[in-house]
């Protein structure tokens, strides 16, 4: 396959429900995998030891919606996106994710004050994995 031939394969799967595919056929082959970091802001529920009314609660979560190493900072020589206790507007970008040496920005689907930064800078991490904690009131 050209990689225009590729490129008009892609886009006809990209409105499928399609995540991944392998293909190969005599010598050539390719892998495929959806890279959305389509960030969701899910509810959290209280700790225990602070008696929280579930309807008082602000407090968000932002999850990462694929696989890699989370980075806090665009290089060693830059300070971090953001630092427990900031601010955070919605559609701000709060850290990256690199997998396979394509860099995804991680977006605040919120605005806030980031209560906790639930990753390290280098750490890896899983779809669906907890990155922030952030406090919408």
């Amino acid at each position: 396959m050209n990689p225009q031939e590729i490129k008009d394969f892609l886009k006809s799967i990209k409105g499928t429900d399609i995540e991944e595919l392998d293909y190969q056929n005599g010598t050539n082959s390719f892998y495929f995998k959806k890279g959305a970091v389509d960030i969701e802001a899910v509810p959290v529920a209280p700790a225990a030891a602070e008696p929280v009314c579930e309807e008082e609660s602000t407090l968000v979560t932002i999850k990462s919606t694929m696989v890699g190493t989370f980075m806090s900072a665009p290089n060693n020589d830059k300070p971090p996106f953001i630092k427990d206790g900031a601010s955070v507007d919605k559609g701000q970008r709060i850290g990256q994710i690199e997998a396979m040496k394509i860099i995804k920005d991680v977006t605040s689907s919120v605005k806030g004050k980031v209560v906790k930064i639930l990753v390290s800078n280098g750490q890896s991490v899983e779809y669906g994995q907890e990155l922030f904690v952030v406090d919408t009131k």
